[in-house]
């Protein structure tokens, strides 16, 4: 009876010495455990952290350079024999793979037993492995000192033929390291409250577990890298398919489970699932490929079938027949907007956490509240993540503010306890106008978009004297319709709103607290007065944001306008939407060589 570990950690991003000093202590920490450890099982990447782009030929070692390293942690943390399976970046045969290795470290069997090199590489979505590493072969169970394994790392396992393999090769065990971003929210057959992608994680491998009588263990990368957050949540699945033990969400842990292989016999034994594929395989695979190829169509194959038997056909009774309920497109559940507002809440504390202290050195966040949702439950968040003491709220008034907006960010300020600082940018702003128009009276967008980067000026150099970092505040919506002014509103480098729109931002904030005074208020920019973001759109929130949820998805206008909205409606925030793809792109630079940044030379924001 294997005992197992999952390590499900967080890698400095592209730090590969540093990774395998996190690697030792897990080590040193589990050589402690008794009974002792036989397994230790890490994410995919786990020695240099997912999204490196062109960043691979960096962190990439051979697995011989792995082992050595390995062994040298293990050495030094003076721990017993034991395996690991671990993914990392490998150079094999002057290639690149994303690859996993398990290894004996210590004893008479120390040595490399396996690698595995993913098979399956996403390039979708935000997914373009294919382009940094090549493609593994085969699939392949082995022998280890406990037993027989096998290894399918992260989309390699959502391929049902791929367990298959595994288990028709005698795998006991199928091992997922993984390092999957968390997407969407959603609820387990349980009632749990998860992440969409995490449900659906434990889905498949549920049903590789089930189908083929397999324990599954399943590794998951913790943090957040460039936003992208892998939540964690790693798990043991027995082979009838259910899940024996689950890791935290969004936190580092080490997991500890005895698996016991008489459950293989039991699962087998009462679906044999697996033994009937083996006898049925070799008729289903016969015709594989022979089908006729080139020119023209293939011919339909002769079905083969016994003719009507046993008299005249059937009378016709009649019964009576009620209405159906119709189930499929066009029927829609509950609102497409909807989100857990706990579960949000969680995700983005945890995201500010990484994204502002681990990842950027950070203590301290600095926040611009205008009196407005958005800033308002930024700073609830950063002061959940980060703590009040360590949370400055910037008050900066315009002559022509409503004192309404000054009154509600004391109201922030207050309600959180924490420190604030106003500045008045009536000078700045009235000073550098009255320079370039002899009247000093421009006209209100050029006006407006002095005050929004005059804000930023402010917000960035504050960062500098107390050293904290700037937390930015549009939402999702804001940031689809271009509503903000460029190299201003959306310029802070750590942003937890800017995938929310505007009603889900309201639904997050009545959950943590925000006062509902801010709550009621109409939306505005407040940069002239009587203005609301509303009256600009000539449209509601409640409108626009289903519009742009249904077009970002791909709907075609006519099948928006279908769901209940006007032509007009649909038109205008699609032409808001097109038309404004530049404001959220990085400056367009001429690419004059092959070493283009961005381009050629590739390299995430948090490399």
């Amino acid at each position: 009876m294997p005992r197992l570990a999952i390590a499900q950690l967080r890698p400095t991003k592209g730090d590969y010495n540093a990774n395998l000093q996190k690697i030792g202590g897990v080590l040193a920490q589990i050589a402690k455990l008794d009974p002792p450890v036989d397994l230790v099982i890490f994410p995919e990447t786990a020695t240099s952290g997912y999204f490196v782009e062109g960043g691979v030929r960096d962190v990439a070692v051979t697995a011989g350079t792995l082992f050595r390293d390995l062994t040298v942690e293990h050495e030094a943390a003076g721990a017993r024999p034991v395996d690991v399976a671990i993914g990392f970046y490998e150079v094999f045969q002057n290639h690149f793979y994303n690859s996993c290795l398990y290894a004996s470290l210590g004893g008479k069997d120390a040595g490399v037993q396996h690698v595995h090199r993913k098979v399956f590489l996403p390039t979708y979505g935000v997914f373009d492995e294919e382009r940094f590493v090549d493609r593994g072969r085969e699939i392949r169970a082995f022998d280890t000192r406990w037993g027989r394994a096998a290894i399918l790392v992260c989309e390699d396992a959502w391929h049902s033929l791929s367990g298959t393999i595994a288990a028709l090769q005698g795998a006991q065990l199928v091992i997922v390291p993984s390092a999957s971003p968390a997407r969407g929210t959603g609820m387990d057959e349980e009632g749990t409250r998860l992440p969409a992608s995490v449900v659906r994680w434990e889905r498949i491998l549920k049903g590789i577990a089930d189908e083929h009588g397999v324990w599954v263990a399943f590794a998951s990368l913790v943090g957040f890298e460039g936003g992208k957050g892998f939540p964690g949540g790693s798990v043991v699945v027995s082979p009838a398919g259910e899940i024996a033990l689950r890791g935290p969400l969004f936190e580092e842990a080490v997991l500890t489970y005895d698996v016991d292989f008489e459950e293989i016999t039991r699962a087998r034994a009462e679906a044999p699932l697996l033994a009937d594929l083996e006898v049925n395989l070799p008729h289903l695979i016969k015709n594989l490929g022979k089908g006729e190829t080139g020119k023209g169509k293939r011919k339909r194959a002769v079905v083969n079938f016994d003719p009507a038997t046993n008299g005249t056909t059937v009378s016709r009774v009649s019964f009576p027949v009620s209405r159906l309920h119709v189930v499929g497109k066009g029927v829609e559940e509950g609102d497409p907007l909807h989100i857990d507002a706990d579960l949000a809440r969680r995700w983005l504390v945890s995201f500010l956490k990484d994204e502002v202290v681990r990842r950027r050195g950070f203590t301290k966040g600095i926040v611009g509240l205008s009196g407005g949702v958005d800033s308002s439950l930024t700073a609830f968040l950063a002061v959940e993540a980060l703590g009040k003491e360590n949370v400055i709220g910037i008050r900066m008034p315009y002559r022509t503010s409503s004192p309404e907006s000054l009154e509600h960010a004391q109201l922030v300020i207050q309600t959180l306890g924490i420190q604030s600082v106003t500045i008045d940018i009536t000078a700045a702003v009235d000073g550098y106008l009255s320079q370039v128009d002899a009247t000093g009276d421009a006209d209100p967008t050029r006006r407006g978009n002095v005050m929004a980067r005059e804000r930023m000026i402010v917000l960035f150099d504050l960062s500098a004297k107390y050293k904290a970092l700037p937390i930015g505040t549009s939402n999702k919506s804001e940031r689809l319709l271009g509503y903000f002014t460029w190299h201003a509103d959306d310029t802070p480098p750590v942003n937890p709103l800017g995938d929310l729109f505007k009603t889900q931002v309201r639904a997050l904030a009545r959950q943590v607290g925000v006062p509902e005074v801010i709550l009621r208020k109409p939306p505005t920019p407040d940069l002239v007065p009587g203005q609301t973001t509303e009256g600009d759109y000539g449209i509601s929130y409640d409108k626009v944001d289903r519009i742009l949820y249904y077009l970002i998805r791909g709907m075609k206008p006519a099948e928006v306008v279908a769901r209940g909205f006007t032509p007009e409606e649909v038109a205008k925030v699609a032409g808001r939407l097109e038309s404004t793809h530049w404001k959220r792109r990085l400056p367009t630079v001429a690419m004059m060589s092959q070493t283009a940044i961005g381009e050629f030379y590739l390299r995430p924001v948090d490399y």
